[in-house]
C-alpha cells in the first residue's frame, strides 16, 4: 500500500530526523482490533504527526474540498489525500455529515483504527474548544475503545492563521528547521459501553461528548472554552473577542 510505503520510508523517517517528535503512551493503542482515536487539533500537520506515531494505519476524516479541487492538480491532491487513506467529509451538517460518520463506523467494524478532531476544526488561537457531539454518536455506536490523543506545541510549527507551515527558518542563506519538538501524547482507553443504545439522547450525546473534552483538557494542558471553534474563528475574523462574548453570556456563541 502507498500509505505504508509513505510512511515507513519516507514521511516517517524525514519527520523523526526533523523533528524528534515526543510521543508517550502509545501503548494504549490497541496493536490489533478498531479503536477510535480522538484528537485536539492546533495544526495542520498534527495530520502528519499523528500518523507516524502509531505502527498501525490510521483513517482520518479530511475536508471534501480535498477531493473536489480543479484540474490535473486537483486531481492528483485527490489521488494522494486518497491513496493515504483520508475520506471526504462534507462538513456543512445534515445528511452530509452523518454520511461520513457512517464511513468512520464501516472502518471500526472492518477493525481499523479512525481519527476524529472533536471540535470540528483547528482551534484559532491553540485553546481548546468545545467538542461536537457526532464523536459521541460514533463512539456510542461503535463500541469500541476510544483514545484520547493531545498534540502538544504543533501550533508553533504553523501558527493559527498561517496557511502554510512555519517548518523552516533562513539563516545566512541556509534553509534550517525549526527547533520546535512536538509531542503526540495518548492517553488511557476510555469506556462508554454503559450508554449502549441512546445513542439518539442529546443529553447522553453531550456527556459523552464532554467527557472526551475533559480528558483532551487533561493530557495537554490546554485552557478549555465552552464555545465552538467555528464560531470562535468567526468573531476573531470580525475583530471581536472571544473572552468578551463569553463573559456577557452569548448563548448563541456556545
Amino acid at each position: 500500500m502507498l500509505y505504508l510505503f509513505l510512511r515507513r520510508f519516507l514521511v516517517a523517517p524525514l519527520v523523526k530526523l526533523l523533528f524528534r517528535p515526543k510521543v508517550t503512551g502509545v501503548e494504549h493503542v490497541p496493536t490489533t482490533g478498531p479503536a477510535l482515536l480522538v484528537s485536539n487539533h492546533l495544526a495542520f500537520c498534527d495530520s502528519i504527526f499523528l500518523p507516524v506515531s502509531v505502527p498501525r494505519q490510521i483513517v482520518f476524516p479530511a475536508k471534501s474540498e480535498y477531493f473536489t479541487g480543479p484540474g490535473l492538480k486537483g486531481k492528483l491532491v485527490a489521488t494522494f489525500f486518497r491513496s493515504v487513506g483520508q475520506i471526504p467529509i462534507d462538513r456543512s451538517g445534515g445528511r452530509a455529515s452523518l454520511a461520513a460518520l457512517n464511513t468512520g463506523l464501516r472502518i471500526l467494524e472492518e477493525g481499523g483504527l479512525f481519527g476524529i478532531y472533536p471540535e470540528g476544526t483547528r482551534s484559532p488561537d491553540g485553546r481548546l474548544y468545545k467538542g461536537k457531539t457526532g464523536v459521541a454518536r460514533m463512539a456510542i455506536v461503535a463500541g469500541v475503545p476510544v483514545i484520547p490523543v493531545a498534540m502538544i506545541d504543533t501550533e508553533k510549527l504553523q501558527p493559527p492563521g498561517k496557511i502554510r507551515p512555519n517548518f523552516f527558518y533562513r539563516e545566512k542563506g541556509r534553509l534550517l528547521p525549526r527547533l520546535v519538538r512536538p509531542g503526540v501524547a495518548f492517553g488511557k482507553p476510555l469506556d462508554f459501553s454503559r450508554y449502549e443504545g441512546m445513542e439518539r439522547d442529546r443529553f447522553v450525546l453531550r456527556s459523552v461528548t464532554d467527557e472526551i473534552m475533559y480528558a483532551l483538557m487533561e493530557l495537554s494542558g490546554q485552557e478549555y472554552v465552552d464555545m465552538y471553534a467555528d464560531k470562535a474563528k468567526e468573531l476573531i475574523k470580525a475583530g471581536e473577542s472571544v473572552d468578551e462574548h463569553l463573559r456577557l453570556g452569548d448563548t448563541k456563541a456556545s
